[in-house]
């Protein structure tokens, strides 16, 4: 709590400031620390605790308003250059740029607000978790009360199916077993018991706390409130969540270093420009409208359009993909990523136990097809044989024990399977629904004469039952305690001496393999009647098989690990579960061979902090991180970072959570938590690992589209400003006019690189490598590439103004003729960026057939622009006549067929590297 020593008297730090261990005190302690009593406190009590410490509520982000989103539209580099051009066009009452200017900066922000809003409306996650009843004791009487009213000091019952509304040390357990998956990413249920642990026992294995938001799988239990609201464990994350700063997406990092960029050399040409004709005696108000010219001609005042269009068509490929994109600039950030840290429970395997082998005392090993909670599969000999039909009845039989030794639920309703209890419980029906037997049926036909519940300190369960001859005993738990009960084992030719020793080393490999291993063992009694059973009738068992359970992989994991590794990205597994559970999951997906490249938590925790360099240094050489804390994902995300790595995380619990936020791209399971989905920028909504993967080629195809748009604008925008720096430089009549450089920008260029922005992707794109995080959108192919085409139209117009120059006619129809040689130079220009290495003939239109028609609306605007009256006002512009449209169109093919040599010697130099 906020407080060391309050009012009531509670202590919740020792003197030394130390959090006081409350799983490690014994229950006078406990309660004598927390002031309260078994009978619980008074309605008095409650109600002073409730004013002191406040409603047991976790902290509330309030998602952004309307007016924030739009005014976060603005929030740009390039955005802040248009809108200061667009400043001094007013101020030169040159309204027409101005409007240009500020339409373009509306239509991005207007585009940019509809789709993060959509995106912001998002439940109240975190309040949702622990919004519920509470059984609570006040006063020596059990009562409902809302979970918000629990206080630190309150007595609470707890039974299976309930929802844990805080933080509780429990004091009296009975076969209590509690689901914390959704904090510890631990996929079995947890058995709890009363008695002190180590202080120093990790938050994963304090097996005597509940902690808010956990579920109650069976049994009952009774415990004391020791934290409420944000002092929780998942409020602890929530003050994290909130506190942490996320990264910045690499789309967004580029593009406003490309900004600074762009505005040093706006402002140091133009302004040099600009003092070049004031010292010619230039007119100052002419000297600003050419520094106006050289802006609007220098920055691409459509990337921020195309850019965000760019991303909304990805962002819709995406969701096609089962991909959410909650942030437009996050649409790439997966097609540049370097390492995916992948939670494994629910990401890499399905999250439902299920019984894969069975291992008979003779040493036969059956092997159980089908994955997860229903009746998909068949048993076949691990030969590959079918079951000869003495292995069939035997495999029945144990089936039949395992329905009436079990506490679950499993019904089929309504075409699906609904299920309760303790996951390898259930996991034991659904291996008796593949055998078809019906466990309702079951136990219908075999009333229940007695049971021992399961108890984590006797570590089996046992159960009496009717059959038709007598009575059957069945005991079933961990396999050094039911070995114990047997003197026989069973085998095809009947009863024979038990191997206990090679049935234990058997268990110890399966166990290795990543298995969790239970044992089955019955023996028949005569007829008689129900009775108490105590562990002395287990005595004399006769052991039946050895079960054997995994959470085993999605069917698509394998294939989209490869496709990662293919593409250059790095996959560790990072996981609340066993070292050798995550071992044998990261073996069979490729992402680990040995055992030194696991860590657990704990050996991450003896290395010392993450500042040290050993860290980082030891992080660097793992590929699986088990046992670890929800504060050590935080670490190993963060340390990953600071290696260099573009980090995507995965993860659908509340211990993912603050991972997910200081990602570069926090990747949510659609099935899991709310908070995790508020907190992520990317949603999975099949919860399928391979929908990362395509994530991360939808991703690479969008920034290529970037670039391929980058390119066009900046190579043109090079054309105009070295075509209207020469003409200065060189003291001749201005090229262009502001307003025509808009129009050109704008318009004709502008319908053309939004329509580039829907090109598909091109092949191959998943066996390159991951764009290295430091290189800038400017890399050298882009460098050679603007340089080539922007200087070849630069130089092609500079000579045919120069020949425009001499002829005898106006300087508007001069213009006019540049305008439109630029126009169609841009024309052919698109079909180079098309691809940065594909030849523009090889491209074909498929790709993308609204550029074809974007091309034909750009150059007919063009065409109505010299036609009709009022634009040609408007621009000043003049009629050009058929003949000379043919000659400009062969000569702005010039810069067509330069990129396409520059591309063939590309191409072969990369053949011959």
């Amino acid at each position: 709590m906020s407080k060391d020593t309050v009012t009531s008297g509670i202590q919740f730090r020792e003197p030394s400031g130390r959090v006081i261990p409350w799983h490690a005190l014994d229950e006078k302690t406990l309660l004598r620390k927390l002031q309260t009593r078994l009978d619980g406190l008074t309605p008095g009590e409650a109600a002073e605790r409730l004013r002191e410490f406040g409603r047991n509520e976790l902290p509330e982000r309030k998602p952004p308003t309307l007016l924030q989103v739009f005014l976060h539209q603005f929030a740009s580099p390039l955005i802040y250059i248009l809108l200061v051009a667009g400043v001094i066009a007013l101020l030169m009452q040159d309204y027409k740029d101005a409007v240009f200017i500020f339409a373009v900066v509306l239509i991005n922000a207007v585009i940019g607000t509809v789709q993060e809003w959509q995106a912001e409306q998002s439940a109240h996650a975190l309040q949702t978790m622990i919004k519920v009843r509470a059984r609570a004791r006040r006063a020596g009487h059990q009562l409902w009360i809302d979970s918000e009213e629990v206080v630190p000091g309150d007595v609470l019952v707890l039974e299976s199916g309930d929802r844990v509304p805080a933080d509780m040390r429990l004091l009296q357990v009975n076969n209590l077993t509690l689901d914390e998956a959704f904090l510890t990413g631990e996929s079995q249920g947890v058995v709890k018991r009363a008695e002190p642990i180590p202080a120093e026992t990790p938050l994963s294995e304090r097996v005597n706390m509940a902690y808010a938001g956990s579920t109650v799988l069976t049994g009952r239990g009774l415990g004391v409130v020791v934290a409420t609201g944000a002092y929780t464990e998942v409020g602890k994350i929530a003050r994290v969540i909130k506190e942490e700063e996320g990264a910045k997406a690499p789309l967004v990092i580029r593009m406003e270093r490309f900004a600074r960029q762009i505005s040093l050399i706006v402002l140091g040409f133009a302004g040099l420009l600009g003092v070049i004709s004031f010292s010619r005696g230039e007119p100052l108000n002419e000297v600003f409208i050419l520094v106006v010219a050289m802006a609007v001609s220098a920055i691409p005042e459509g990337l921020p359009v195309a850019m965000t269009v760019a991303l909304s068509l990805a962002t819709r490929r995406m969701a096609k993909r089962h991909v959410i994109v909650r942030k437009l600039a996050a649409v790439e950030s997966l097609g540049s990523c370097t390492l995916i840290a992948s939670d494994k429970t629910g990401t890499l395997t399905v999250n439902q136990q299920t019984v894969k082998e069975i291992v008979l005392p003779e040493g036969s090993e059956i092997l159980i097809s089908g994955q997860g909670y229903n009746d998909e599969g068949e048993a076949r000999l691990r030969t590959g044989e079918p079951l000869s039909e003495a292995y069939a009845v035997r495999l029945r039989a144990m089936a039949v024990d395992a329905i009436l030794c079990n506490e679950a639920t499993f019904v089929r309703e309504d075409g699906h399977w609904k299920y309760s209890g303790d996951s390898m419980d259930v996991a034991l029906l659904a291996l008796a629904a593949k055998l078809g037997l019906s466990n309702q049926d079951v136990r219908r036909e075999h009333p229940k004469l007695a049971e021992i519940p399961f108890e984590s300190e006797k570590r089996y369960s046992a159960v009496l039952y009717a059959t038709p001859s007598g009575r059957r005993l069945v005991v079933k738990g961990a396999v050094e305690t039911v070995l114990g009960f047997c003197e026989r084992a069973r085998s095809l030719e009947g009863e024979q001496p038990l191997a206990a020793e090679a049935l234990a080393e058997m268990a110890m490999r399966k166990a290795r393999e990543g298995y969790r291993v239970l044992a089955l063992a019955g023996k028949d009694l005569g007829p008689g009647d129900a009775h108490a059973l105590s562990e002395a009738d287990l005595q004399g068992m006769v052991f039946e098989a050895l079960l054997c359970f995994i959470d085993p992989l999605r069917p698509e994991a394998k294939e989209a690990v490869e496709t990662a590794h293919r593409a250059g990205v790095k996959v560790v597994m990072i996981t609340g579960d066993h070292p050798a559970t995550a071992l044998a999951i990261a073996r069979e997906l490729g992402i680990a061979e040995t055992q030194e490249e696991v860590i657990t938590g704990q050996e991450l925790a003896e290395i010392g902090t993450p500042e040290v360099p050993e860290f980082y240094e030891t992080i660097r050489h793992k590929t699986v991180f088990a046992r670890v804390t929800p504060e050590q994902k935080l670490q190993i995300v963060d340390g990953f970072i600071r290696l260099g790595e573009f980090v995507a995380v995965t993860g659908d619990g509340v211990n993912d959570a603050p991972a997910l936020k200081k990602a570069n791209i926090g990747v949510a399971m659609g099935s899991g938590t709310d908070i995790a989905k508020d907190t992520a920028t990317l949603i999975i909504t099949d919860d399928n690992f391979a929908s990362i993967v395509a994530g991360i080629e939808e991703g690479r195809y969008a920034y290529a589209n970037v670039r391929k748009v980058t390119l066009l604008l900046i190579s043109t925008g090079l054309a105009e400003l070295v075509l209207l720096g020469t003409a200065i430089v060189l003291n001749l009549p201005l090229p262009l006019v502001a307003v025509q450089i808009l129009w050109l920008n704008m318009v004709t260029n502008g319908i053309q690189d939004v329509a580039l922005a829907f090109e598909g992707g091109e092949p191959g794109v998943m066996k390159q490598k991951p764009r290295d995080p430091k290189e800038g959108i400017f890399n050298r192919k882009m460098i050679e590439l603007v340089l080539i085409s922007g200087l070849t139209m630069a130089l092609g117009c500079f000579v045919a103004w120069i020949w425009l120059i001499r002829q005898d006619v106006d300087i508007e129809t001069k213009r006019a003729l540049l305008l439109t040689l630029l126009v169609l130079m841009q024309f052919y220009h698109v079909l180079n960026c098309r691809s940065e290495e594909e030849s523009a003939f090889r491209v074909p239109w498929r790709r993308n057939p609204v550029l074809a028609i974007g091309m034909v609306v750009a150059l007919g605007l063009h065409v109505v622009a010299t036609e009709v009256p009022l634009l040609q006002s408007l621009l000043r512009l003049s009629s050009i006549p058929l003949t000379q449209w043919l000659v400009m169109g062969v000569l702005a093919s010039i810069v067509l067929w330069v990129v396409e040599v520059y591309k063939a010697i590309q191409r072969r130099r990369t053949a011959q590297a």
